[in-house]
C-alpha cells in the first residue's frame, strides 16, 4: 500500500529544500499566536449582536485599518509565490495590474463610494436589488461572487500558503490547508469584519517587513540593482513559449508599456484592456465595498 503522505516539491536543480531552523518554527508559531490572539481580541472591539457590529464592524473604524485591510485582503500568498515567479519570467509587466489598480482605487473613493453610502447598502448584491428591483439578479451575483471567491482567490492563496507551510515545516499539504481554514476561520467567525480588519493591520505590517527585508537581502546578495539588470539581460536571449512565434526579449523585461503587436503584454491591453477586470474588483467588488463604507 502506498503512501498517503504528499510529495515534497522539488525545486528545479534537484536540490532538496532544508528544514527550517527552530528559531524559524518558533517565529512561525508565534506568528500564528498573534495573529489568533488578534483576531479573538477584536470580538470585544464591536457589539457584534448587531448587523452593523457583525458585518460593518460598528462602522466605527479609523481611516488606517481600514487601509491596511483593504492591502492584505489584495495582497496575499499567491502574490509573493505566484506574481514574483511571473516576475522572474517575464519581467515587470506582470505587475501591470495592481498598477492599475492604484487608479481604480480613487475612482471607488470618488466615483462609487458616495453611491454606495447614499443608498445605505452592505453588499454588492443589495445593491443590485435595490437598482434594478426583483430578487433574481441579486441571488445571481451573489452565487457567481461565491464561486469567483472561491475558485480565483480563496483557493489560490490557500494552495500558496499551503504549499509554503510543506515546503518549510515538512507537513502534509492537506494537513496546512486544514490548520490554515481552521485559524482564519476561528477569528472570522467569532469576530465577524472587526476581526479581519485588525488582524490584516498586523499581518499588513509583518508583509511589508519581510518584503522590505527580503528585498534588502536579495539586492546585497545580487550585487545591487545595476547588476540585477545586467544578470537578468544576459541569462537567457529571449523567452519564447513552445511552438510560438511571439518571444519575450529580455529588453523589454524592465518595460512597463511593451509593443502593442508583438509583446506578451500590449500596452493598449494594459491601459484599457485591463481597466475593466480592474474597475470590476476594486469598485464593484464585496471586499472593497465592505470595506469602504464602514468609516
Amino acid at each position: 500500500m502506498g503512501s498517503t503522505e504528499s510529495p515534497i516539491t522539488t525545486p528545479p536543480g534537484g536540490i532538496a529544500p532544508k528544514s527550517l531552523a527552530p528559531a524559524d518554527i518558533v517565529v512561525l508559531v508565534v506568528y500564528f499566536v498573534v495573529v489568533l490572539a488578534v483576531g479573538l481580541w477584536s470580538m470585544w472591539r464591536t457589539k457584534r449582536g448587531t448587523v452593523n457590529g457583525y458585518f460593518l464592524a460598528g462602522k466605527d473604524m479609523t481611516w488606517w485599518p481600514v487601509g491596511a485591510s483593504l492591502f492584505a485582503s489584495n495582497v496575499g500568498s499567491g502574490h509573493f509565490i505566484g506574481l514574483a515567479g511571473s516576475g522572474a519570467a517575464a519581467g515587470i509587466g506582470a505587475v501591470a495590474y495592481e498598477w492599475n489598480g492604484l487608479l481604480m482605487v480613487l475612482l471607488l473613493g470618488w466615483l462609487y463610494l458616495p453611491i454606495y453610502v447614499a443608498s445605505g447598502v452592505t453588499t454588492m448584491p443589495e445593491y443590485l436589488q435595490k437598482r434594478f428591483g426583483g430578487k433574481r439578479i441579486q441571488l445571481f451575483i451573489a452565487v457567481l461572487y461565491l464561486f469567483i471567491y472561491i475558485f480565483t482567490k480563496i483557493s489560490v492563496d490557500m494552495y500558496a500558503g499551503a504549499v509554503f507551510i510543506q515546503l518549510a515545516l515538512q507537513w502534509n499539504i492537506y494537513l496546512a490547508v486544514v490548520v490554515l481554514l481552521s485559524i482564519t476561520a476561528l477569528y472570522t467567525v467569532a469576530g465577524g469584519l472587526a476581526a479581519v480588519i485588525y488582524t490584516d493591520a498586523v499581518q499588513t505590517l509583518i508583509m511589508l517587513g519581510g518584503a522590505l527585508t527580503l528585498m534588502g537581502f536579495s539586492f546585497a546578495e545580487v550585487g545591487g540593482w545595476q547588476a540585477l539588470l545586467d544578470r537578468y539581460s544576459s541569462a537567457i536571449p529571449s523567452i519564447r513559449p513552445p511552438n510560438s512565434t511571439c518571444g519575450i526579449p529580455r529588453d523589454d523585461a524592465f518595460q512597463l508599456f511593451r509593443h502593442p503587436v508583438t509583446s506578451d503584454l500590449p500596452w493598449p491591453g494594459v491601459l484599457v484592456g485591463m481597466t475593466i477586470p480592474s474597475m470590476w474588483y476594486w469598485c464593484t467588488d464585496q471586499v472593497s465595498l465592505q470595506h469602504s463604507i464602514i468609516n
